[in-house]
């Protein structure tokens, strides 16, 4: 493996500092996840970004011989993502979600939300299912918002819906902020520091987005370096990874409308989720990454839940199939 000085010195365009990098990268065993999937997409996410290249762009720039200080800027970044182990977003300060640029930094998770994709694909359809009026929905809470991607990306998707985000974290809250105004939006997002529902008595609202902490406690010990980097407090749910997530269901049916929905995500704990809820009547937004990570929950299924009690639930059902649904047990 050439040192920094001979990669510097011999590599001459960006498919050779790609492939170099990519090398690196499997060298010291860095982890992704962080909005990519494999090394190659790591390292050219850096590469561009360090180039000032736009994100979509790859191919037309793969040729393109590079400037001995150009190769030295991207090969130090990579040196400083194999050294230092945490995600490249926190290295860039930015991180890309649907195509929208958000400020990142280790005051919150790197933006990754799978309800991000389910907004724009499985949502749209499920909404479709529901026959949701056009001007659906008027208000909605992202909860546990963090750096406020989500609620940036409702903004976006319901230009006519006004939004509140809440977190329990003032400096994932403060990432928000920078967030909200990077894209224009204060006078849409309303941000509120406090523990889950809490802040939000009184309100109702029609939509409620939640990418909880729900990693269970098995899982979290498995975590690569990268992950550690972040907010432990952002990701760790508990024995099962429903900690959060039951006081959340038991409180949610107070805060919202009569038709109104909640998507949570839920990752890879779907065996958790079942476990606990075994009668929860709840629909799963598929997304690219699986079919169970992602549920969604009509308020009629929540209504008689109360605040820190074991929920009354019924039978998971089909987003497609609403004729499948069972009464409650």
């Amino acid at each position: 493996m050439a040192s920094e000085g001979e990669a510097a010195q011999e590599l001459r365009t960006l498919r050779d500092c790609l492939r170099w990098a990519v090398s690196r990268l499997a060298q010291t065993q860095v982890g992704t996840g962080h909005g990519t999937a494999s090394l190659f997409d790591e390292a050219v996410a850096m590469a561009l970004w360090s180039l000032h290249l736009p994100p979509d762009e790859l191919d037309r720039w793969l040729d393109a011989r590079l400037a001995r200080s150009e190769r030295e800027a991207l090969i130090t970044l990579i040196e400083r993502r194999c050294s230092e182990r945490v995600p490249a977003a926190y290295l860039t300060g930015e991180a890309w979600l649907r195509g929208v640029c958000f400020r990142s930094d280790a005051r919150a998770l790197v933006p990754r939300s799978l309800i991000a994709e389910a907004l724009d694909t499985s949502l749209a359809a499920y909404l479709d299912v529901l026959q949701r009026l056009s001007n659906w929905p008027r208000r909605v809470l992202d909860l546990c918002t963090g750096g406020g991607s989500l609620a940036v990306l409702c903004a976006l998707r319901f230009p006519d819906a006004q939004i509140r985000a809440s977190d329990l974290s003032e400096p994932a809250l403060a990432l928000a902020a920078e967030n909200v105004s990077l894209h224009g939006l204060a006078t849409r997002i309303d941000l509120v520091q406090g523990d889950l529902l809490a802040p939000h008595s009184g309100e109702a609202f029609d939509l409620i987005v939640c990418n909880p902490p729900y990693v269970c406690d098995a899982s979290m010990a498995l975590l690569p370096q990268e992950f550690r980097a972040e907010p432990r407090l952002a990701l760790a749910g508990g024995p099962d990874g429903m900690q959060l997530v039951t006081r959340i269901l038991g409180e949610a049916a107070q805060h919202m409308a009569d038709d109104a929905l909640l998507v949570l995500e839920i990752g890879h704990e779907a065996t958790h989720f079942e476990r606990a809820f075994p009668k929860l009547e709840y629909a799963y937004l598929p997304v690219e990454a699986g079919e169970q990570m992602v549920v969604a929950i009509e308020a009629r299924a929540l209504s008689t839940l109360r605040p820190a009690s074991r929920p009354r639930r019924t039978r998971a059902v089909s987003p497609t199939r609403p004729s499948d649904r069972r009464p409650a047990a």
